[in-house]
């Protein structure tokens, strides 16, 4: 019992019914208004801690990418970091294509409609980020690049560590308040009266995505094996426990080993390129996760704003969010935890927005996940497709 209660879904769960249930119990009582002062209150402030920690996750997952992937270059690494961005920004533009046509259909009305007023806040103490996204995505990539070409090994070991020191706040400090966030996001929300009209919808989209997922491996795997001259059900056959751990597992890096156990299984893949490509995609490929965050930020712009973002805007989110699953955390939504500053600099999301796009992404991330981690499989099948057709040896010649 202690252990379904300590995972993160079932936590988020927990807080958006208790958040709900406040939210409605406090909409009528004379003092409802001071309850919902505090529990704004302490929303925002939540809210500032997490915006305050999006730069240091970004410079602390984007530039020891970096530098690992510089240190082993080869025709190999630059093949497999092409694949995963081109195959999680062709996600996220297909995902975009299908919310531009399916989202209107919904009939979402806005949230901003006949709602309710929230109360002010008791105080508003704003934690303010040590710099822009935007800023510290470029320092992340120069940082990384100069290390490598500098063969700087101290500079290197430097953002490794602070890569763990990253992952330790994100896990103890920005996880763990999450549920709080997520629960006074929700309490607003129904305070408001937009939750008893949206949240059919967002169970609706939640099943929209899943479909682009099977949809998107099946894209992979079609153009895998026509590449690789090779049957991709060969592949996709033994991914059936790689596929059920990774969805209760929500991680890729928990996954890994049953993901190369199962790779190992096909009598198509390479055995040394799977040894190379599974690790390596595990922590660079996340189509999955994109094509969730791309359909349910556009739900959310939908339903807290009453638009959907304009095209140009979303295929620049499109592009850049390529970038930023590159180097995201490999814990329960490192993706969407990554790219939060993206959501707020590209589209204007406020704290109200990203709290409810973190929410439904969470509880349908063990599905992402997974969709990530088969997905692995037809890279590491065309990988073998290119190293056949290239004749390299393999590294049992070498």
């Amino acid at each position: 019992m202690k252990k379904v209660f300590g995972s993160l879904p079932v936590r988020l769960l927990i807080g958006v019914v208790v958040g709900i249930a406040l939210g409605l119990l406090c909409d009528g009582p004379a003092w409802g208004v001071s309850a919902m002062q505090v529990v704004l209150t302490i929303k925002e402030l939540l809210g500032s801690i997490i915006n305050f920690c999006v730069p240091l996750i970004i410079i602390g997952f984007i530039a020891p990418s970096i530098t690992r992937l510089k240190q082993n270059a080869s025709r190999l690494l630059l093949l497999a970091l092409v694949l995963a961005y081109s195959s999680s920004v062709l996600a996220a533009l297909l995902s975009m294509s299908a919310g531009y046509a399916i989202i209107p259909a919904l009939s979402i009305q806005s949230a901003a409609e006949g709602l309710n007023e929230l109360p002010e806040l008791l105080f508003n103490l704003e934690i303010a980020p040590i710099m822009s996204v935007m800023s510290a995505l470029v320092l992340s990539v120069l940082l990384g690049l100069a290390a490598t070409w500098a063969k700087a090994r101290v500079i290197t070991d430097v953002l490794e560590e602070f890569q763990r020191v990253v992952v330790e706040i994100v896990v103890r400090v920005v996880i763990p308040i999450l549920p709080f966030f997520i629960a006074g996001t929700f309490c607003g929300l129904a305070y408001e009266g937009s939750i008893t009209r949206q949240l059919p919808v967002f169970l609706i989209v939640i099943l929209i995505v899943m479909a682009g997922h099977y949809l998107w491996m099946a894209v992979l795997y079609l153009a895998a094996g026509l590449y690789a001259r090779a049957n991709p059900w060969e592949v996709v056959r033994h991914y059936g426990p790689a596929y059920l751990t990774a969805v209760g597992t929500m991680s890729s890096a928990a996954t890994m080993a049953v993901a190369l156990r199962c790779a190992h299984k096909s009598r198509v893949l390479r055995s040394d390129m799977v040894d190379f490509g599974i690790p390596l995609f595990a922590n660079i490929h996340l189509c999955g996760s994109v094509l969730t965050e791309v359909f349910f930020v556009m739900t959310v712009s939908q339903v807290l704003y009453g638009s959907i973002p304009p095209l140009h805007t979303m295929v620049l989110f499109c592009f850049l969010l390529g970038v930023f699953a590159v180097g995201a955390p490999g814990v329960p939504g490192g993706t969407v935890m990554a790219s939060l500053g993206l959501i707020t600099s590209v589209l204007g999301f406020d704290t109200t927005g990203t709290g409810l796009m973190m929410t439904i992404f969470a509880l349908q991330d063990s599905f992402g996940t997974a969709c990530n981690i088969t997905g692995d499989g037809a890279l590491t099948l065309m990988l073998t497709g290119y190293a056949d057709r290239h004749k390299i040896p393999r590294a049992e010649q070498l």
